[in-house]
């Protein structure tokens, strides 16, 4: 059983004549004879049966008439559903992006694509997580993109660098070293840290910035998120190397630029390596691309 031959039953069920279905559905009609008499030796039952110069349903030619145009429209339905999310001028873009791009990076970014492409009717769908998740996504084709730190070992991605945060020690307010134009991290280790849980993207940055300065931190807690390590910051829980992001400014805390950082912090865009993009996110992506950073 195929397709052709459901849509070739629904229509001789409807003209209830070989010549005139044939005509319609523009085959010969000993094509649509064999068509319906293979359908009806596999389900082992007539559907049509003669009356007059028309064919008219079978009992069971009826019962089985109302699964297949319900079928059908099904099938119509989800054709037309795939086609607006993956149109040339239409669709969805489900994007992920870690915490710290919520607020300025991911929206100033989609506005400004959305602007410049009016002719467009695109969706975007968003989705915040850390980097472990939202390369997860992809490679689960949950996500068409993801904004995120590069994740090593993850050679089905593609990652390709689109901006850069600048990191920064982040103190209560009144600490001794909210006094200090730029700190180096040997000044800051000398603190309790607020490190990343190791499934953040930015563990493995910060975790080398101390590495190459050949000093351990005091790691007194972690955290996943950003702006629960500001929080957590704000009350006194020790400091943190972390990106300058918005939230600082509405908290109690200081932050002091940090002096030498070798280290840089990169975002990437993340996509599937080798796996079909439908054109609205394959422009999207392009877009992203030569806007640089």
């Amino acid at each position: 059983m195929n397709l052709n031959q459901l849509h070739y039953f629904s229509r001789l069920a409807e003209t209830q004549h070989y010549t005139k279905a044939a005509e319609e559905l523009d085959i010969s009609q000993p094509s649509l004879s064999h068509a319906i008499s293979s359908l009806e030796k596999e389900l082992g039952t007539r559907l049509f049966e003669k009356q007059g110069r028309n064919v008219v349903l079978t009992k069971y030619g009826a019962i089985f008439q109302e699964y297949v145009d319900e079928s059908l429209k099904v099938l119509e339905t989800g054709v037309k559903k795939v086609r607006s999310l993956t149109g040339q001028t239409e669709g969805l873009v489900e994007l992920a992006y870690i915490y710290t791009l919520g607020s300025e990076f991911v929206p100033r970014i989609v506005s400004d694509f959305i602007r410049t492409h009016e002719e467009l009717k695109v969706r975007f769908h968003f989705t915040v997580g850390n980097t472990s998740e939202v390369i997860q996504g992809i490679k689960e084709e949950r996500f068409d993109i993801g904004f995120c730190s590069m994740a090593e070992r993850e050679s089905g991605i593609q990652f390709t660098p689109v901006g850069m945060e600048n990191l920064v020690v982040v103190v209560p307010k009144g600490h001794p070293l909210s006094y200090e134009k730029a700190v180096d991290l040997e000044q800051a280790a000398a603190y309790p840290q607020i490190f990343y849980t190791s499934n953040s993207g930015l563990r493995p940055v910060v975790d080398r910035m101390f590495e190459q300065v050949k000093v351990r931190p005091q790691i007194a807690y972690e955290i996943e998120e950003d702006g629960s390590m500001a929080g957590l910051v704000a009350q006194n829980f020790g400091i943190a190397v972390m990106p300058e992001i918005p939230v600082l400014k509405q908290l109690e805390v200081d932050v002091v630029p940090l002096r030498n950082q070798h280290q840089k912090r990169y975002v990437y865009m993340a996509c599937g390596k080798d796996k079909y993009q439908p054109p609205l996110v394959s422009k999207f992506a392009d877009y992203v691309k030569r806007r640089g950073f």
